[in-house]
């Protein structure tokens, strides 16, 4: 299999309706998978509940049904809110082996180890069934994703050596964080010899879209690589990252990534620096640092479309002043028209329990009404 970092995250994938990401776009989805696949990439990322449930069986349409199995790998996940019972986990395994199409998964993680999800993991027994899993050759590899501290991950580790994969989130801007302290988790994977697959390097896309200040330091540096590319070559960089996870949902990115990570150029001392003062620039401008990975959305009781809103609202507080006139309002006005509006949240707060940026997300959500209007 191949030994490039770039991996193809199925969590963001085209959509023929931008109001619902299960009617994914097959069609564009094989262009994409397509081109990655020529440059010598295989590594695909998926999970249960992605894209409405339909990321798995996007899997089967794109890769299972029109490559031989030794021209890809994939990864897929068993995740806490959906077990409930012992029998729960076989399940649910067999039947994402039903939806991707396929007899045995490359990699198989448990999906977001936390201070709350490890009691139902644990409960389950879910580390000895994992190791069931890799024993009958239905689970290749096993490893984990994680969404809490440094000190929660080291205990995770030094109890479960067996895990063979950590998956973190890293980023530039997270690198530093008091809440995702990206930079001390990273380090205990090291300590325990554990190689990192990076997800959200460009944070949901927030390190696409940077203040102009910043995307002036890039393109003065280098005019012609993206601003994408130096938040995923910044994860790259750190020895220890396996892979990098793009959650790519366009022809155009993938092209973009698999152009500077075939043959991958870890950051130099100079781009280093203008990453962190790019950090100093963007810290001052962002107003939710939601990565839209969507955990908050299956529980809301009034329907309300979290990370969407909080997406609209940071892009707007992000605009220049000299723009005058600009689209987001609209936007918000036509998402609540069919969903909850953020002044419909009733406090219930399910969502900050499950939210792995631990965001206060009804303060959040007050501050859009106050701002965006009732």
């Amino acid at each position: 299999m191949d030994n490039k970092k770039l991996g193809f995250g199925f969590m963001r994938l085209p959509s023929l309706d931008p109001n619902d990401p299960s009617k994914v776009d097959l069609e564009l989805l094989k262009k994409m998978v397509d081109a990655y696949i020529e440059r010598g990439f295989t590594y695909f990322d998926t999970a249960w509940m992605y894209c409405g449930f339909k990321s798995e069986d996007a899997i089967k349409e794109v890769l299972t049904k029109r490559y031989p199995r030794d021209a890809f790998t994939v990864t897929t996940k068993l995740h806490s809110g959906f077990i409930h019972t012992l029998e729960d986990r076989d399940k649910i395994f067999n039947m994402q082996r039903e939806k991707t199409g396929l007899e045995y998964f490359d990699y198989y993680w448990i999906h977001d180890i936390n201070a709350h999800s490890i009691e139902v993991y644990n409960r389950l027994d879910c580390f000895n069934w994992i190791l069931e899993k890799k024993a009958q050759g239905l689970a290749k590899h096993i490893g984990f994703s994680f969404h809490d501290s440094p000190e929660l991950l080291d205990e995770v580790l030094t109890l479960h050596p067996e895990f063979e994969y950590v998956q973190l989130q890293l980023n530039y801007l997270d690198w530093e964080s008091k809440s995702i302290r990206s930079h001390e988790c990273y380090d205990v994977a090291v300590k325990h010899g554990k190689p990192v697959i990076v997800m959200e390097p460009v944070r949901g896309g927030t390190l696409a879209k940077i203040p102009a200040e910043a995307e002036k330091m890039f393109k003065e540096y280098s005019p012609e690589a993206s601003v994408p590319s130096w938040a995923i070559r910044f994860a790259a960089s750190h020895d220890g990252v396996w892979k990098v996870l793009s959650g790519m949902s366009t022809l155009e990115q993938v092209l973009d990534n698999t152009s500077y990570m075939s043959d991958f150029d870890p950051l130099n001392e100079k781009e280093t620096s203008i990453v962190m003062k790019a950090v100093d620039i963007i810290n001052g401008t962002i107003t939710v640092p939601c990565t839209g990975c969507e955990y908050c959305m299956p529980g809301c009781p009034m329907g309300i479309q979290i990370p969407r809103i909080f997406s609209l609202y940071n892009s707007d507080r992000l605009e220049v002043p000299e723009k005058g006139w600009t689209p987001q309002g609209q936007y918000y006005d036509c998402l609540i028209k069919n969903s909850g509006k953020a002044s419909d949240c009733i406090e219930c707060r399910q969502c900050e329990g499950v939210c792995p940026q631990h965001l206060p997300i009804t303060k959040y959500l007050k501050d859009v009404v106050s701002y965006f209007g009732k």
